[in-house]
């Protein structure tokens, strides 16, 4: 799988521009959670062969009741975060990563959420903050993916009850998916937290109001950027409960103008650009025959730099 994602990120070109890396998630066949200091030498020497870098990990804490679950269950969340994040730093140490945050979310469903809200909330509460003082004590932090399927997390009023409770914005943001977060906006999930008229046809006027309160609430927590496109529908997948469906970012159907409503998050409302070192592409929604073919990476590279062209990305 990484030796698949690292010919296709090298080979990608747009206008004489290539990636400069990809993000990896900490579990097989992607890069293993137990990796010995031998293995992540190794990856680094395949990467940094092709001339690319690592940037965010994907910690994967799911498989138990996730950060409001038993006390055995957050022992569990955290052990895998402390080691996700001492994988964060040896690659740092290695050279090979220079930016990128530590991805996590609550890894429990909404379902479960209201079984006990105010309960559950002050769980996600509590073990988001010691995940923080974990990844502080190896000099990281910590993105929560705004994606509506994880319990306490599955609206923006809901995230950022959780953000504004662990109140560690040094250490703790969002990883700002815009596939995802499109859902926010629309209600799914949480439609007390709908931020659309009763309806809604995706108007543009109606689209930019409800989009700007969506960005102006969440802006100031992102650590990192996903450019994607959704078309409006949900998808659910495994233990996930309805998430925002990405698209490939040409699909006919796409609800957002990606270089435009981009900027809705990547500048203030002064126009001013929020402080971010890492910009990627999320494509776990994406079946293996779409991932492997090289025209998906050239045109989501031409997106990303059409992101950058327009917000003054480099």
């Amino acid at each position: 799988m990484i030796g698949s994602m690292l010919e296709m990120t090298a080979t990608a070109r747009f206008n004489g521009q290539k990636f400069d890396g990809f993000d990896i998630f900490l579990s097989k066949p992607h890069q293993d959670l137990d990796s010995t200091d031998d293995d992540l030498q190794q990856l680094a020497d395949k990467v940094g062969a092709k001339g690319l870098v690592i940037g965010s990990l994907v910690a994967p804490i799911w498989g138990g009741g996730g950060a409001f679950g038993t006390e055995e269950d957050r022992k569990n969340y955290l052990a895998v975060v402390k080691k996700s994040c001492a994988i964060g730093k040896k690659l740092k140490d290695i050279g090979i990563r220079k930016y990128g945050i530590i991805r996590l979310d609550t890894a429990n469903s909404p379902a479960h959420f209201n079984e006990d809200p105010v309960g559950n909330q002050k769980k996600n509460i509590a073990t988001i903050k010691e995940a923080a003082k974990i990844a502080e004590s190896f000099g990281e932090a910590v993105a929560l993916e705004g994606e509506i399927c994880w319990g306490g997390m599955h609206s923006w009023k809901a995230l950022l009850e959780l953000l504004e409770g662990v109140n560690m914005p040094k250490t703790v943001g969002i990883q700002a998916d815009m596939a995802h977060t499109l859902l926010f906006m629309m209600g799914y999930n949480a439609p007390e937290a709908s931020l659309v008229p009763a309806g809604f046809n995706w108007e543009k006027e109606a689209f930019d109001k409800a989009y700007t309160t969506l960005t102006d609430k969440l802006r100031p927590w992102v650590k990192d950027f996903h450019v994607a496109q959704n078309d409006g529908t949900v998808k659910g997948q495994g233990s996930h409960d309805k998430t925002g469906k990405h698209c490939p970012v040409d699909d006919k159907n796409g609800k957002l103008d990606i270089p435009y409503h981009a900027g809705f998050w990547l500048r203030d409302r002064n126009g001013q650009h929020i402080d971010i070192k890492h910009m990627c592409w999320d494509g776990c929604m994406f079946s293996n025959p779409v991932m492997e073919n090289q025209e998906t990476w050239n045109k989501i590279l031409g997106a990303m730099v059409a992101v950058r062209d327009k917000h003054g990305w480099n």
